[in-house]
């Protein structure tokens, strides 16, 4: 079993995959850090490049199974460096995984006739990203496309927040609105009566009315500028969430959150 025990060039590789996302992006991989995550990515079917693993005596049945199932190279590591590279303060993780990262390619969204697909344009918190992507994957949507000048799915903290939930649905990248609007042109061209919708605190749709049980693209907007202006032309319905209290509106990811319970509960024949 090869080893690393010292901040060799090897390990600096490693640690660029956790702090520059140009370094991510051009090595087209990310770690993985935590036993949901990596399981959820096993599950996924993800590329393992690399296993990092402490080297303790006796590890516990989920890292014997992952060590034993042949999904890459096992490489030993110093302590002390998998500590840092699994950025705990509460000791040194068994595995790290190094993985290939999911394409930015269009064709990996659904082509079913009931689609569910979010889209989150902007996001500024890689937190924000995860935790959408949680709520996607926990309420049905099928996908989640994020557009424009982001934040990186593919950070850290996106990866740890959406408890290994974007590695379990397709999730994309995109430069602009502009492929995903050809996307929703090519399906409708072919039939599928796709709707995108909206949500803005200026909505003119209360959300219980909001039309979420056929295809369906929903878009949420930046933390603080909402949609852009290309998105807001592009909807066919904007809705608003009915709320009470002094606050005007909700954290984008609490927002996305709240819409897809209600596409689940359309979707479900629930009421109420």
């Amino acid at each position: 079993m090869r080893r690393v025990e010292r901040r060799n060039a090897t390990f600096q590789q490693w640690r660029a995959l956790l702090t520059n996302r140009a370094k991510r992006n051009a090595a087209g991989e990310l770690i993985v850090q935590g036993v949901r995550p990596i399981t959820v990515a096993a599950e996924s079917g993800l590329t393992f490049r690399t296993l990092l693993f402490d080297g303790r005596p006796n590890p516990s049945a989920w890292a014997k199974e992952l060590l034993a199932a042949g999904l890459a190279p096992v490489v030993q590591v110093a302590p002390e460096l998998l500590a840092e590279l699994g950025e705990r303060a509460d000791g040194v993780p068994e595995l790290l995984a190094v993985v290939r990262r999911p394409d930015d390619d269009l064709s990996r969204l659904p082509s079913s006739p009931d689609s569910l697909v979010v889209v989150f344009d902007r996001p500024g918190s890689p937190g924000n990203i995860g935790s959408l992507a949680r709520s996607a994957d926990a309420l049905g949507a099928h996908a989640l496309v994020t557009t424009g000048h982001a934040a990186d799915v593919w950070d850290p903290q996106s990866v740890r927040a959406s408890t290994g939930s974007v590695f379990a649905l397709p999730v994309v990248r995109l430069a602009s609105q502009a492929p995903l609007l050809s996307w929703v042109d090519e399906r409708r061209r072919a039939g599928v009566p796709v709707i995108v919708l909206g949500t803005d605190e200026s909505g003119t749709v209360d959300l219980p009315e909001a039309p979420l049980t056929g295809p369906v693209v929903v878009v949420v907007g930046n933390e603080t500028a909402g949609m852009s202006r290309a998105w807001h032309e592009a909807c066919d319905v904007v809705v608003r969430i009915p709320m009470g209290g002094s606050a005007s509106s909700l954290n984008a990811a609490a927002a996305g959150t709240v819409v897809l319970y209600e596409a689940s509960r359309q979707r479900s024949g629930l009421s109420g």
